[in-house]
């Protein structure tokens, strides 16, 4: 699927799977985010609708503006965070990079680079939107 060409159309006839949209406040300051601090690839960036990718990962995010007809909008707080109790692991991207790249921008740390018992060591960062992203690596042996 080429992103940058494909119709609204094809692209949604497209998607398999499972997938994943953020409605976000600011869809160019969500954008920045990602590709800045994870190094997501953006394609068909406008003030409505980005579609992001990660590796094997495609995703999409829509402003709330156009959600004005749908029910979930009701249920999205005016003010982050959003998505309490959900987190976006990305997984075999370093924390500690991250984590720099966002200090650099001002975005909010949760928790630095940590260790864990569970084999990784992450990071938790809010999105502008006030999402949590857990960038993540295996611990070193």
């Amino acid at each position: 699927m080429d992103y940058d060409t494909i119709s609204a159309e094809a692209f949604g006839a497209g998607l398999r799977g499972f997938g994943i949209n953020l409605l976000v406040v600011d869809v160019a300051d969500e954008v920045a985010f990602l590709t800045d601090v994870f190094g997501m690839t953006a394609h068909r960036v406008s003030a409505d609708f980005a579609i992001l990718v990660l590796g094997e990962a495609v995703f999409q995010l829509h402003s709330d503006g156009t959600y004005h007809a749908n029910p979930l909008l009701g249920l999205v707080p005016e003010n982050p965070p959003r998505g309490g109790g959900a987190e976006f692991r990305l997984y075999d991207i370093a924390p500690e990079v991250a984590v720099a790249r966002a200090t650099v921008r001002g975005d909010v740390i949760l928790q630095p680079p940590t260790d864990k018992p569970h084999g990784l060591c992450e990071a938790y960062i809010l999105s502008p939107s006030g999402y949590a992203w857990v960038p993540s690596r295996p611990l070193k042996s």
